[in-house]
């Protein structure tokens, strides 16, 4: 009798989507190090794994981030969302993002939609989660209003 052995890295039995390395280990860096404000991740169709698009350092505000989503396509994201409390006392929370605008092609929004949870299991150590269709789902107020 054989066993195949499986590996975390390797595709998603439902969308057949794996995770690079590269996408943990940038997370690690925005989690420990605070290197990075926030991390966009996009899904190569070619290559079948969810990869790192783009990062933005730690001066970088909200609205650059949200610049930096594509207004047509799906996408994941974390954010680093800093903020103060009413005791005084400097906090930090991480959003994941699962950004899918209806302007997208509907197999981009079944693909990001069925790989979602696997990678989501990958990056261990955010605090929220936001669904967003449009901008407004995912404004800034919407981040306090959830960390608060």
């Amino acid at each position: 009798m054989s066993f195949r052995s499986f590996s975390f890295r390797g595709p998603n039995a439902s969308s057949g989507m794996g995770v690079a390395d590269h996408c943990k280990t940038t997370f690690l860096e925005l989690q420990g190090k605070r290197v990075h404000r926030y991390i966009i991740f996009r899904i190569d169709e070619k290559r079948r794994e969810v990869v790192v698009e783009k990062t933005g350092g730690p001066s970088e505000s909200y609205d650059d981030f949200a610049a930096s989503l594509p207004e047509n396509d799906c996408r994941y994201a974390v954010y680093d969302y800093d903020f103060v409390t009413s005791e005084n006392c400097q906090k930090s929370k991480i959003f994941f993002i699962a950004w899918s605008p209806s302007t997208s092609r509907i197999r981009a929004k079944m693909l990001y939609a069925t790989s979602k949870d696997r990678f989501k299991c990958e990056l261990d150590g955010f605090h929220y989660e936001i669904q967003a269709t449009d901008p407004t789902e995912m404004d800034l107020e919407v981040l306090k209003e959830r960390a608060h």
